[in-house]
């Protein structure tokens, strides 16, 4: 047998480059007791938290695979719930900056989240049309809300009664009565997606934004709380009947249902506000009082609206009447009582217009005490912008506080390159030319240029040259970051450039059909003594198609040129003669490269194949399928004939160029990869994609063994079908508006699975003891019982206590889901071990949430089973018993903390009056040390 060729392993090392990504929301964070200076705003699948006044990213909430795609602060600022693609929303601790919660419940990405007042629910939105309440203190699901027929934009709760309001690209925005959990009334009043909504003037104001420029607005009044059984007939309010007046287009009754107990609430259309902008509303919000209201479109504009409270509306309607009054006067007429309202728009006010350098894609507001509105903006351009308003101003005028934009580029990076130290990465885009450290990430340089797509590093990197689209060749001086010279090299896009392997010049290749070559010379500057850097034009090759790559052979004997004819020409680059063509893409070649000793040349193409060449011949060795949509980019590793290939599938994929193998995916940006570079050491690769982001990996020593890594794609592959598979049903219940909040899941699966093993050790654990109390009875002596392994590992523990540990590791939010998987046949060992635990009285709580759920999932067979009838009995009493002494304690400890609370208050009081009479006496003895001093020196 012959020896395997061994690999070493790329691992991530880091992501930088990324201000923000524009998929997610901005928010405001309370951090080291401050608010309205730190924002979250989402970084691929990290959450990145900034602090405004330094520009410094402060806490990076790591993420796994998925891209955020929504944030939501708590009410008590010390938790960040994120929603991710996948679905699956975390919530992290922003002191630790570690995720204490994991809910998975979601098919697709979440798109809304809103926590409760308290802070104790949170309910999430998706794409999949379905609405999530989860209980975050018992960290599980509690239901899930279907009825939306599209992807749902936006969820919130009404504090006041236990009700919630969402809205759907469905037009529809429903109520949602949480204690019946059942939807009982949706406003149908939208022609188009409803993208936005917002509760205003302690929630009896509904505001909702769709696709085109109208704020619609809605009055809520709650008609009746509970109906009095005494109460006279008459005096009891009344729904309007169909006939009435009252029940208008405009007007839409939600009720609830026909129980005695009817709450009414009444939604009635006001009227609407006109946005400036034209096109659909993509965020509304207003800040946490409910105070001030923005919204913005798919411009740059974010508009700022008032509310006014009761109080001011009051005193504007007075001053109102009274000039109506006066003018009647002057008439000799009289104002009828009720005839003076205010108008909508006199009730939510215009306050001003917030211009953005881009394009928005989320805001936050925030009311600081000193009465300044702070207003931060997530651009589409990886920028957030912060703006202060003055309101106490005549005209309030929005200032810019702060930009957030040295961390990266504000359009895709185009090209890539590493200086010959490995130490510094060059990444050029639309707009600017950034040189960045590698071991601290750090951005060291930027230059302004045009639309870059080729560059490299000048031998002796103190100098770079970028190809733009315009077919001009820039050279930058690194130590000045200036730009010293500007030639123009090709009349159209600059597509390619390679350095000659002597290092004396480089070659050039672009869309006029010309590959033209270049020598690096030394020129005497008129302004200054020193001779500078220079680009001299030697050669030219013209050519019957557009150039898209140009490289070297390592021996400079062969230059490689892929043209738009699908082709790929080999020709001399002494005489410049034709030597090979290699043809057999079906779409022009976008890449290439040669490896170090000539041998091979990999071509990389737009439709999605690699292939590998040989260099003497100009034969085919192997065409393999590399990526799922173009390869954009491909290189040699130095020294060796592995190669990387990035696609616009997003991932980076290395290949094996002499036994053809895929040997890694490096799995990491969410969309197209446009660019990669290798470090002439082969230890690093830096990678450029669509989702602003550049990504470095790092070579380790772990070696890779490509068996191994196939199992692990395997498994990966089976885990991803497992979370598609169909989801359980749970017996008895139709597919109406409420399910089970979880999903099942590869991790559902494994604690189901962990269940179980622990009920068969359980079994296997008695049938022994049962034996070996058997055999000791026969033996007439005690024989010793060996210990199983398993059990020694936990300390001894008894087979029953096993299984309890086993049971607690579940985690709380999968808990449920992993019952609903686990077969009947274990059942009745665990509600016997059940009746053993809460007869104990361990964790109670735990265990009656897990009776309560499989009692309902197998109801029909638990009551047919006669075996498990006196169970259940057991079961019924000790339960009640143990739960009713659990509600007793809780009820005591929390009259004790209610008592220390009056104290502490109490005695707070008398202390607050002791440091305010302290202090005083503190300021009188300095100022009559002062008046001392002064009339000693008079």
């Amino acid at each position: 047998m012959g020896l395997t060729r061994q690999y070493l392993r790329y691992e991530p090392a880091a992501l930088f480059g990324l201000v923000a990504s524009a998929r997610g929301s901005v928010a405001f964070v309370a951090l080291r007791g401050e608010r309205g200076r730190y924002v979250a705003v989402p970084g691929c699948e990290h959450v990145f938290v900034w602090d405004t006044r330094k520009g410094e990213k402060v806490l990076i909430l790591k993420g796994l695979k998925q891209e955020v795609s929504c944030l939501c602060p708590s009410p008590d600022g010390l938790h960040l719930a994120v929603g991710y693609e996948d679905g699956s929303v975390r919530v992290f601790n922003l002191l630790s900056g570690e995720a204490s919660i994991t809910f998975n419940g979601h098919r697709a990405a979440v798109t809304a989240l809103q926590y409760d007042h308290l802070g104790g629910r949170l309910v999430s939105g998706s794409k999949d049309t379905e609405v999530i309440v989860w209980d975050v203190i018992n960290e599980s699901g509690l239901y899930r809300l279907r009825g939306h027929k599209d992807a749902v934009t936006q969820v919130l709760f009404l504090k006041e009664k236990n009700l919630l309001v969402t809205s759907g690209k469905d037009t529809l925005v429903k109520w949602w009565d949480l204690d019946t959990q059942h939807c009982f009334k949706t406003l149908v009043g939208h022609r188009t997606e409803v993208w936005g909504m917002a509760l205003l003037s302690r929630e009896k104001r509904l505001i909702t934004g769709s696709g085109d420029s109208e704020l619609r607005v809605w009055d809520i009044t709650y008609i009746q709380e509970v109906k009095d059984p005494d109460e006279p007939e008459s005096k009891k309010s009344k729904a309007p009947s169909p006939g009435s007046e009252e029940n208008t287009e405009e007007d839409e009754t939600l009720e609830l249902d026909e129980h005695p107990e009817e709450r009414i609430v009444k939604c009635s259309k006001v009227g609407s506000i006109l946005r400036e902008g034209r096109d659909r509303v993509v965020t509304l919000g207003t800040d946490r009082m409910g105070k001030f209201l923005a919204c913005h479109g798919t411009d740059a504009v974010l508009e700022v609206f008032t509310v006014l409270s009761e109080e001011e509306l009051q005193k504007k309607l007075e001053k109102k009447i009274k000039k109506a009054k006066k003018k009647a006067k002057q008439k000799s007429e009289e104002v009828p009582e009720g005839s003076v309202e205010l108008s909508l728009q006199e009730e939510i006010q215009r306050v001003t217009n917030v211009k953005a350098s881009s394009k928005i894609k989320s805001f936050d507001l925030i009311l600081s005490p000193k009465g300044e509105l702070k207003i931060v903006l997530l651009l589409q351009n990886n920028v957030i912008e912060s703006y202060n308003l003055d309101l106490s101003a005549q005209v309030p005028q929005a200032v810019r506080a702060s930009k957030i934009t040295i961390g990266g580029h504000r359009s895709d990076v185009r090209t890539l390159a590493f200086s010959s130290d490995n130490i510094a990465i060059l990444s050029a885009a639309a707009e600017s030319v950034k040189i960045w450290n590698r071991s601290t990430l750090q951005c060291i340089r930027t230059m302004d240029c045009e639309y870059a797509l080729c560059s490299l590093f000048v031998p002796g990197d103190r100098q770079v040259i970028v190809g733009t689209k315009t077919g001009k060749l820039q050279l930058y001086d690194l130590a000045s970051g200036s730009l010293i010279e500007t030639l123009n090299a090709h009349d159209g896009a600059m597509w390619s450039i390679a350095l000659s392997p002597d290092q004396r010049g480089f070659v050039t290749g672009g869309a006029d059909k010309c590959v033209k070559f270049w020598e690096f010379e030394l020129v005497k500057d008129e302004s200054s003594v020193q001779k500078r850097l220079s680009m001299k034009h030697v050669r030219v090759l013209q050519l019957d198609e557009d150039v898209l790559c140009v490289r070297y052979s390592p021996n400079q004997k062969l230059l490689a040129v892929s043209l738009l004819d699908c082709t790929v020409k080999i020709f001399y680059v002494d005489t410049l003669k034709f030597f090979l063509s290699l043809y057999g893409h079906k779409l022009p070649v976008l890449c290439m490269d040669i490896c170090y000793d000539g041998t091979l040349i990999a071509t990389g193409s737009a439709d999605r194949n690699v292939k590998i060449w040989g260099l003497d011949f100009g034969d085919c060795h192997r065409s393999l399928f590399a990526h799922d949509d173009s390869v954009m980019y491909l290189q040699f590793v130095p020294k060796s004939h592995l190669f990387f290939t990035a696609g616009k599938d997003s991932k980076i994929k290395q290949w094996d160029a002499d036994k053809f193998e895929h040997i890694q995916t490096l799995e990491g940006h969410h969309q197209e990869v446009w660019c990669l570079a290798l470090s002439p050491n082969g230890d690093y690769v830096v990678s450029a994609s669509h989702d602003k982001s550049l990504r470095l990996w790092e070579r380790t020593r772990e070696p890779l063994i490509l068996e191994e890594e196939r199992e692990m794609q395997r498994e990966a592959e089976y885990e991803e079908s497992v979370a598609k598979e169909e989801q359980p049903v749970v017996p008895g219940e139709t597919q109406g508006e409420t399910g089970l909040a979880g999903k099942k899941t590869i991790e559902t699966i494994k604690a189901a699975e962990r269940i179980m093993e622990a009920i068969e050790l359980y079994r296997e654990e008695m049938a022994k003891l049962k034996e070996h109390n058997a055999i000791c009875k026969t033996a007439g002596k005690e024989v010793p019982f060996p210990v199983n392994p398993i059990l020694r590992a936990y300390g001894n523990i008894t087979p029953s206590e096993y299984v309890l540990e086993v049971f607690k590791k579940v985690k709380s939010s999968e808990l449920e889901e992993s019952l609903l998987v686990l077969p009947f046949s274990y059942v009745p060992d665990l509600l016997r071990l059940f009746n053993e635990y809460i007869h104990l009285g361990s964790d109670v709580e735990l265990l009656c949430r897990a009776l309560l759920f499989l009692l309902k999932i197998h109801f029909g067979q638990i009551t047919g089973n006669h075996m498990l009838v006196t169970v259940i009995e057991d079961l019924k009493k000790t339960t009640i018993s143990r739960v009713s002494e659990a509600r007793d304690v809780l009820g005591f400890n929390m009259a004790g903390l209610q008592f220390l609370k009056r104290e502490i208050e109490a005695k707070e009081e008398v202390t607050f009056f002791a440091d305010a009479t302290e202090r005083f006496e503190e300021k009188k003895r300095k100022r009559k040390k002062k008046e001392k001093m002064v009339l000693a020196v008079l």
